[in-house]
């Protein structure tokens, strides 16, 4: 149930492996490892067809994952499903794609070397889709930036472009991959992908020219005319009718229920902007896709002298735009080819089949290098670009091969022996690896290797690859060599240099039996996998993948950008003649070889379950075919050559430690004296088992089993146990829970009764209502309490505490009051007094007054050194207590005369730089007057009597309010500031008056009237 619940995403919960072994008899074991009758093809599919039903499409051989297609969305690749899988060991979850994915990850990571995944299977088997749900998976659970998530975004959509223009329909399959794709993801220091590269092999060129029946070109063909706009198509000159061209029309398949073209289209235009293509480019490439289509309808005609000439000079012309080449040079080039001998250029006339020929190879050439030229394109976009440290190489790479698997037809062409030679390559190498890893895990442990026997299928590779005597070579030599070289010539030579080989046979060489099966123009290897007929017609034209040199030249000379990059004009000047298809191909598979060994590999292997891409079927038979050709009973072979299972010291313990009283319920000593004791006490024999350095090696599944057994068995008896003691304490629980509700039922009623009761006297039926409304007003009280002196918030009580209440706020307010004087300094204290004073003199009665509420006052505003020593000898002992620089205006003339006033305990004196101007003793002053507005101007009144005295001093001050304040206090006179609205009358001189009068205005102004007032000017503040 754990492992359905997992499969189709319904829990969210992590198994051990071991924990679906007592489910084993219904949906099989997780890993083929663990098969009892391991040799056994009939148990191996079994267990496959078991878990297949289950909707559990992933087993294990070891750490290679088996994948069988469901033909149907499973709900197990969600982004829970990821982080499910993130960081876990390996075998602590159920297979799944993610499991090796991260495994793959975690191991680049920790370990700091490289890995690369393996995906193989025949076509439809979901190799494409399982490279894809790896890249999703990186896409979702890596660290991440904005320039990560570019990068991202580019390696996710290289899919649907590649798709586009390497996938078609065949018969096997709707999104078939016609070629072979390894791709490198790169991660930089913290595990985020920055960067990747794509290497493709052997497209499959042909297509372009001809399909088998229900089958389809490329995609983008089909895409470009069903989804393509109509201005689009106006000037590429297409109809919306895949049935006018010839590359399309072979095949007879245009549609297909599975594949919305006119929605890929917008998806693949979408994925060339986010990989980085403009506008330009994009035109171009479509002007070459729509130029192979018009190649296509290109015909030819028969002179009488049998020489080609063209019929439909209408494609020509739009050819001749979309190529950007001359119309007249391309219409002589399809129908002659150039022959240089002897230093001279000669134009030999071509008939109507070899013009065919020729167009047709233009059309692959064109194709295949555009294809090319889109895959370097998509490389130069993800390439890795370190902008911190732009020469280091620190990123590290998980490579993904795409790869077609082993393919046996019936009919099988130059196609299939390039892609089988591949797969011999591949199985090469797996088996190399997988024996080199056991190897080194048992090494590791210090575990005895036991030599495992295999077939090594180096004779084959051999037999193909091998230096002027294997098959590429002498394909090759019969491509280059002068004279009427044929596809049977080649066969010939063949039964002549390897007709003695074990693996080689020919209807010539075979026996009578053989020769039944097999055509006269065909040869059959014995690959690993089985036996593959391969018929030679079509070997050395697919071999050559000749183009003529006139075609050549006229694609250099094209005004497209991206065929001149395709055909590069060296290739014209090159006498060295181009290495031939399968050359190339093995040259590149040469160095995939050298990339995958540098690398630690995981392996996937597809499986397709029935041609009929229905959901639910097992076709037997064909499973049987792709397990015998995947290589998948010779790989479980070498796994279980030595031991069937193996876990860390500490995993396995944590397990079984139940099923020993030594062991349960903790071990306190060494790991490995713990399981040695557990299997002890489990009755292993000393051949069942090997203790290693950190793990155990149990070589026999039915060992494992038994002991699964035994722990389920274990597990019922405490599961029973177990529903006891839920029992009693789920009877436990609800006692608690409804004594609970009756004290809950209890207070509800005595609260009704007592809010009936409330405005009665206290009584027995309301106490418990009043004690609570007066607890809830003292704790909202204490949460709620004023945080400051000012604050004036206070709860509103119940009626029964008013009272209490106001006494409670009091002692709240005095307790604040205290604690705040009791922090307060004496400077700060003295600042306060003098606020409070300046507060009680010109609060809401001048308008200067707020602008000064938040300013500190001044102890003084002039030094001991601005002050004459002159004056401060003159003063004697009298102590300074306020000095401030002012203005004074003469009382005649009023003319401005800069000051200093000086305050004593006893004077206020008026300074003329180093002389005592006047002397005005406090117990004189009569009074001060000041006006209402903005303007610093203040009179000091003394009596007109007092012969010392001239008259009033008027004075002004940029500190109005605090020299007012400082006056008012050392002098006493508190009470005797008074504040004008409109004019100032002041003592000029015996018996004279002055006046100045103030006015609102929009800046401080003071001058002389004409009428001989003083007229001050300021603007009005509306702060009062």
């Amino acid at each position: 149930v754990l492992f359905r619940g997992e499969a189709l995403g319904s829990e969210g919960v992590r198994v051990m492996m071991e924990s679906a072994l007592t489910a084993r008899d219904r949906v099989g074991v997780q890993d083929f490892v663990l098969l009892e009758n391991h040799t056994s093809e009939a148990a191996f599919i079994e267990n496959l067809r078991k878990r297949f039903k289950e909707n559990l499409i992933y087993t294990y051989i070891g750490s290679v994952l088996v994948s069988v297609n469901p033909y149907k969305e499973l709900e197990i690749y969600t982004k829970q499903h990821m982080e499910r899988y993130r960081g876990v060991n390996f075998y602590e979850v159920s297979p799944h794609i993610y499991a090796v994915s991260d495994n793959a990850y975690r191991s680049m990571r920790t370990e700091r070397r490289d890995q690369c995944i393996l995906i193989s299977g025949e076509s439809g088997a979901g190799k494409t889709e399982a490279s894809k749900k790896i890249l999703q998976y990186y896409a979702v659970t890596c660290p991440a930036s904005e320039q990560v998530q570019t990068v991202k975004d580019r390696l996710l959509q290289s899919n649907p472009v590649l798709e586009a223009f390497g996938n078609a329909k065949t018969l096997r399959n709707d999104n078939s991959s016609r070629f072979g794709k390894y791709m490198d993801i790169q991660f930089d220091f913290r595990g985020a992908p920055v960067g990747g590269h794509i290497l493709n092999y052997l497209l499959e060129k042909s297509r372009v020219v001809h399909q088998n029946h229900g089958e389809r070109n490329f995609h983008i063909f089909y895409q470009l005319i069903e989804g393509g706009e109509e201005d689009l198509l106006r000037r590429l000159g297409l109809e919306r009718n895949t049935q006018q061209y010839q590359y399309l029309v072979k095949g007879n398949c245009p549609k297909v229920s599975s594949i919305n073209d006119r929605n890929d289209w917008k998806a693949v235009r979408k994925a060339l902007s986010v990989i980085g293509f403009n506008d330009d480019e994009v035109e171009e490439l479509l002007n070459i896709i729509a130029s192979v289509l018009h190649l296509g309808n290109v015909q030819f005609g028969a002179e009488e002298s049998g020489n080609a000439y063209i019929t439909t000079d209408t494609q020509i012309k739009y050819l001749a735009r979309l190529l950007g080449v001359e119309g007249s040079i391309l219409k002589e080039a399809l129908t002659h080819k150039k022959i240089i001998a002897k230093g001279e250029e000669l134009m030999s006339p071509l008939n109507s089949e070899q013009a065919a020929s020729a167009r047709d190879a233009l059309s692959k050439a064109v194709y295949g290098r555009t294809f090319t030229w889109l895959v370097n394109k998509i490389n130069l976009s993800l390439a890795y670009k370190d902008d911190l440290y732009p020469l280091s190489k620190n990123a590290s790479v998980i490579g993904l091969l795409d790869i077609y698997g082993f393919e046996v037809f019936q009919q099988n062409s130059f196609e299939q022996f390039c892609i089988n030679y591949c797969n011999e390559k591949l199985q090469q190498l797996f088996i190399e690896l997988t024996l080199k890893s056991e190897q080194e895990e048992y090494e590791s442990e210090g575990i005895t290797w036991e030599p495992v026997q295999f077939f090594n299928n180096k004779i084959i590779c051999d037999l193909v690859e091998e230096k002027f005597k294997g098959i590429i070579s002498i394909l090759d030599e019969e491509c280059l060599r002068p004279g009427d070289a044929s596809d049977l010539t080649f066969l010939e030579k063949l039964e002549n240099t390897v007709g003695g080989h074990a693996h080689f046979v020919t209807h010539k060489l075979a026996d009578g039996k053989t020769r039944k099966v097999m055509g006269r123009e065909e040869f059959r290897l014995l690959h690993y996998a089985g036996e593959v007929n391969y018929n030679v017609n079509g070997f050395l034209d697919k071999n050559n993948d000749l183009l003529f040199r006139n075609l050549k030249e006229i694609m250099c000379q094209s005004e497209n950008k991206i065929l001149t990059q395709c055909f590069d004009r060296e290739e014209l000047t090159d006498k060295k003649r181009p290495e031939t298809t399968a050359t190339q191909f093995k040259n590149s598979l040469a160095k995939l070889m050298e990339i995958l060994m540098s690398k630690e590999p995981s392996y996937i292997r597809c499986i397709k379950p029935n041609d009929a891409k229905q959901a639910g079927r097992f076709d037997e038979v064909l499973i049987r075919h792709q397990v015998k050709y995947l290589g998948l009973m010779e790989n479980l072979r070498v796994r279980r050559a030595g031991f069937a299972y193996r876990r860390r010291y500490e995993v396995f313990l944590q397990r079984y430690k139940s099923l020993c009283p030594d062991t349960w319920p903790n071990w306190k000593g060494r790991l490995a004296d713990g399981v040695s004791t557990l299997v002890k006490h489990l009755g292993y024999k000393p051949e069942e088992y090997k203790l290693g350095r950190s793990k155990i090696f149990i070589r026999f599944p039915k060992t494992l089993f038994a002991t699964e057994d035994a722990l389920e068995v274990r597990n019922c008896a405490v599961h029973k146990e177990a529903i006891l003691i839920q029992a009693w304490w789920r009877g436990i629980l609800a006692l608690r829970e409804a004594k609970r509700r009756r004290t809950a039922a209890d207070t509800i009623r005595r609260f009704i009764k007592g809010f009936i009761y409330r405005k009665q006297p206290r009584c027995p039926e309301n106490e418990y209502f009043l004690d609570y409304v007066r607890y809830s007003f003292l704790m909202n009280l204490w949460r709620n309490l004023p945080k400051t002196v000012l604050d004036k918030s206070w709860p509103t009580p119940p009626p029964a505490l008013t009272e209490a209440s106001e006494q409670l706020r009091n002692l709240c307010m005095q307790n604040m009051v205290w604690t705040y004087c009791k922090r307060i300094s004496p400077e700060r204290k003295h600042q306060l007094e003098q606020k409070l004073v300046a507060s009680e003199i010109f609060k809401d009665k001048k308008d200067n007054y707020p602008q000064s509420v938040p300013k500190l006052f001044a102890s003084t505003r002039l030094n001991g050194e601005e002050i004459s020593p002159k004056v401060l000898q003159a003063l004697g002992n009298e102590k300074m207590k306020y000095a401030v620089s002012v203005t004074k205006y003469d009382r005649k003339g009023y003319r401005a005369r800069p000051r200093q006033l000086l305050l004593t305990a006893s004077c206020a004196v008026i300074v003329e730089d180093s002389k005592l101007k006047q002397r005005i003793d406090y117990s004189a002053l009569k009074g001060i007057s000041v006006s209402s507005l903005s303007d610093g101007l203040f009179v000091l009144h003394v009596p007109c009597e007092d012969n010392k005295q001239k008259g009033d001093v008027v004075l002004q001050s940029d500190h109005v309010i605090e020299t007012l304040t400082k006056v008012a206090i050392c002098a006493d006179k508190i009470n005797n500031v008074n504040i004008s609205q409109g004019s100032i009358k002041f003592t000029v001189g015996r018996g004279k008056e002055g006046v100045i009068d103030f006015t609102p205005g929009s800046e401080l102004l003071v001058t002389k009237a004409k009428n001989g007032h003083l007229s001050v000017t300021a603007p009005r503040l509306n702060s009062r």
